[in-house]
């Protein structure tokens, strides 16, 4: 089966056609055919696409709207990639939906009430919802309704919290009526490191019980225990957690009402702040991109770049503190994400002066691991190994795409 993965941002789409299917899933054998994305949806839009064997296509062009992006990858599969025959070989199409609230606990077959549902959902991702319903609708136009489409949620993964993790402490009555609650995000990818952990080691599910770190622009830390996610960072929005590439992540929520009186800024003002210009951006005043912040602190000394990554490396570390008193103990850390893939000396301050819990990093091979590459990091025989396993939300939501097709 040839699908269609479809991740949608408000001016932007990534897309990779993956085959896939109950075979291929047994034999851990799915292949990405192609990736790419159309970036700066309604003008001149970024075009970057790649397959297997051929160069990879890059443009700019006037780009309309999302159908228009849509439409423009289906030509690029059936002519100049030559990946498909016809459109017809598209078996179904993933979308990566962000928040499912409490009504999805698993990925389902998009109908016209499920996408009700979806847009029911906007109050609790306004930034990110009505994005991903683009992508939906704009696939829909173009494909029509013989290819079946399905929709993969974020939130999913955390549904099996207690109530007493996912609760905040304020009455009650406010989560009975307007849902305020911790749903977790970022859960199509600890589910991946839960799956690829449990194939690295030969376990059951439910021996799995692992500490995930997804370290990236966005950031979150999943406690895994038997398979399944007991507890994670980011609370009823992206915005909970560690400190990321412009969000602040914990915070006193009596901040929000001191910025509004001393700055004069209004409610969606503060939102925005916290979003977009707080985390390692806001701290160093220079980037929220961890490269370039190494960079500085390597080359200039730059104070307060320095300063971001030691919080940015502080919270993380709590994080796996909590939640090692939280399971009564762990397996395994692992990393993964753009930094938690890539940035050796992240990883090395994030678990340094750890060797009381188990912790302890092997230099040299920490050094040398990075991209795809999977590995355990730590000296043998240490309690607590650490590891780096590459994510691959796309995977995930292709074969759960594949499932949900098959299964009806």
């Amino acid at each position: 089966m040839k699908i269609v993965v479809v991740n949608c941002g408000s001016s932007s789409l990534k897309f990779q056609l993956i085959e896939t299917g109950p075979e291929q899933i047994a034999a851990d054998s799915d292949r990405c055919l192609a990736r790419g994305s159309v970036e700066r949806i309604g003008g001149q839009a970024l075009i970057h696409f790649e397959a297997e064997g051929l160069p990879p296509t890059k443009g700019v062009a006037p780009i309309r709207d999302h159908r228009q992006a849509v439409e423009r990858i289906t030509q690029w599969f059936l002519s100049e990639s030559k990946l498909l025959g016809s459109a017809a070989e598209i078996a179904g199409v993933g979308h990566r939906v962000v928040h499912g609230g409490e009504r999805f606990q698993k990925s389902v077959v998009l109908t016209e009430e499920v996408i009700g549902e979806i847009e029911d959902c906007i109050p609790l991702a306004p930034l990110h919802n009505p994005a991903n319903l683009k992508g939906i609708r704009a696939t829909q136009e173009l494909l029509g309704s013989a290819v079946p489409q399905v929709a993969v949620f974020d939130t999913a993964f955390h549904a099996t919290m207690r109530p007493a993790t996912f609760l905040y402490g304020v009455p009650y009555s406010m989560y009975r009526r307007h849902q305020i609650r911790r749903y977790g995000f970022h859960g199509t990818s600890h589910r991946y490191i839960a799956y690829r952990y449990r194939m690295l080691q030969g376990l059951d599910k439910q021996k799995v019980n692992i500490i995930s770190l997804h370290l990236g622009n966005g950031s979150s830390a999943c406690a895994i225990k038997g398979g399944v996610s007991v507890n994670t960072s980011m609370g009823m929005t992206p915005v909970e957690g560690l400190l990321m590439g412009t969000r602040c992540g914990d915070l006193d929520p009596s901040v929000v009402e001191i910025l509004m009186q001393n700055e004069g800024l209004n409610v969606q003002e503060v939102d925005s702040m916290l979003n977009k210009q707080s985390g390692l951006l806001g701290i160093s005043g220079l980037t929220g991109d961890m490269r370039d912040l190494l960079f500085e602190r390597h080359e200039n000394q730059d104070r307060r770049a320095c300063l971001a990554i030691e919080m940015f490396c502080q919270r993380a570390r709590r994080y796996i503190g909590a939640y090692l008193a939280d399971m009564g103990g762990a397996d395994a850390v692992v990393f993964t994400g753009g930094i938690g893939q890539n940035a050796a000396e992240v990883r090395a301050e994030i678990c340094a002066d750890m060797e009381w819990f188990g912790i302890q990093l092997d230099p040299d091979v920490n050094r040398q691991t990075h991209g795809q590459s999977s590995n355990c990091i730590s000296v043998p025989g240490t309690r607590l190994p650490v590891y780096v396993i590459p994510t691959n939300e796309e995977m995930l939501i292709a074969r759960d795409t594949a499932r949900a097709i098959l299964q009806g």
